[in-house]
């Protein structure tokens, strides 16, 4: 718990930090992107890779040697003097990602299957917790106390993780053994470098740059030279029988689109509440309050995460999966239309949290659950990836919409923060929809479909 909480906190504090850091360094906005850029790419490549190796070397190992990464890069960030540091800093950090599916796995080898769906709830929701928490952290720390202290704090809980699991964590059962193939993961490592050096960078140089045009095509390339060598290569570094199952292809396909809507909130949020009231619409919040103001969010994750067990048994995954994605397009409505003052922001923003850890947890529920003893985690890993692929996805799409028309004072027109939202909430709903059709029934599902079918056939 401690080490997913403390990864996902550095998922998302540098955002309300990120001026600070380059008026610190001296560095200008564009090179200073790099700062976010760094930790999402190294994130994406290193969590599905290191989950293999996690199942084929032991997921302990594994796990102990992320969170002392993890540590070393926080102390690297807090430390740098450079541009250039920081983002190597940066890159030491998002090497930590395999703590997501490693975490699943480990859970799912050591705790009765009974406990396994209570447990995988919790760790999901400190996933939307963290994220929320960091946003939240960020702001007084870095206020009052500078944006060095706010890298200290992963080092210590870091360490402490780690410490804790190598002496009280037994290695899991049954590491598989085998190799991990180098040039798989050289050619994962390629599109996903590629397609997202492409979408981080889409919003200045523009969508139909030769640049983004340029390296999507790499990507493709890449993507289809993956596919080739995974189909053919003897020991396969993600099994594809395992993405085109069914339980497993909805899962991701939700996981995607819910990472566009929640995580590209949580980084156009704060943005908004900061906006100066001259702007005609702004709030002029202080990056303290704007993190204060997002605590809801990450309050209902969490509630949201623990009550998912319980409702999924009612109710079936499904149809949490679906209701948890019609809250959160509720919410980015609601901050669309009502932005005028700071408790509406909040409450929305409360009702999209809930609806997030509800879809958060009966996510990695269904991907555990369905995925082989030997694979939980490269499919945890890959679901929690396409979450962060989605984000990033989701927040390049919304910095064109927010930027495409400016203030006099530079700030973005009050339209382009409606316009983003909404398409955030559309995409939401489409969640939705993708879960209903993509999703089979679960047995509890069945179980609910019949008794409605009964109450309409009398």
């Amino acid at each position: 718990m401690a080490g997913v909480c403390t990864y996902t906190l550095l998922q998302s504090m540098t955002v309300p930090a990120l001026p600070h850091i380059r008026a610190s360094l001296g560095a200008d906005q564009a090179s200073a992107s790099w700062i976010l850029t760094a930790f999402l790419i190294s994130a994406s490549v290193a969590t599905p890779i290191v989950g293999r190796l996690g199942d084929a070397r032991g997921k302990v190992r594994m796990l102990v040697g992320s969170l002392v990464l993890l540590a070393v890069g926080s102390l690297a960030a807090a430390l740098a003097t450079s541009l250039g540091a920081m983002i190597a800093a940066r890159v030491l950090q998002g090497l930590a990602g395999g703590v997501l599916p490693l975490a699943f796995g480990i859970i799912r080898d050591e705790l009765p299957p009974a406990r396994v769906p209570g447990a995988v709830a919790l760790l999901s929701s400190l996933m939307s917790v963290g994220f929320g928490t960091g946003i939240v952290v960020s702001g007084p720390v870095v206020q009052y106390a500078g944006y060095r202290v706010l890298f200290l704090l992963p080092v210590l809980s870091g360490l402490i993780a780690a410490t804790v699991v190598a002496r009280c964590v037994r290695e899991s059962p049954g590491p598989t053994g085998e190799r991990v193939r180098v040039l798989p993961a050289v050619a994962l490592a390629g599109w996903l470098v590629s397609a997202l050096l492409a979408v981080s960078g889409a919003p200045h140089a523009g969508w139909t740059s030769p640049r983004t045009l340029v390296l999507l095509g790499v990507a493709g390339l890449l993507l289809a030279a993956w596919v080739l060598v995974e189909a053919h290569i003897d020991v396969p570094l993600i099994d594809l029988r395992l993405l085109v199952e069914r339980r497993v292809a909805g899962a991701n396909l939700v996981a995607l689109l819910v990472g566009v809507s929640t995580y590209a909130s949580f980084g156009f949020l704060p943005q908004l509440l900061q906006t100066p009231v001259a702007s005609g619409y702004g709030l002029g919040a202080s990056v303290a309050l704007a993190g204060y103001l997002a605590l809801p969010s990450a309050v209902l994750s969490f509630v949201g995460g623990l009550t998912s067990p319980g409702l999924t048994r009612v109710i079936g995954a499904r149809a949490v999966i679906a209701l948890g994605c019609g809250l959160s397009a509720l919410g980015l409505v609601a901050i669309a239309v009502a932005h005028e003052h700071a408790w509406e922001l909040a409450l929305a923003n409360a009702v999209s949290g809930l609806g997030s850890g509800w879809t958060f947890a009966a996510l990695a529920n269904v991907v555990v659950d369905a995925a082989p003893v030997g694979s939980t985690g490269v499919a945890a890993g890959l679901n929690a990836n396409l979450r962060t692929i989605g984000g990033a996805i989701g927040s390049a799409v919304m910095a064109s919409v927010v930027t495409s028309q400016l203030l006099p004072g530079g700030w973005p027109a009050e339209s382009g923060y409606t316009t983003g939202f909404a398409l955030l909430a559309a995409v939401a709903l489409l969640g939705t929809a993708v879960a209903q059709v993509a999703l089979p029934a679960s047995g509890r599902d069945a179980v609910v479909a019949k008794r409605r079918l009964g109450v309409l056939t009398g």
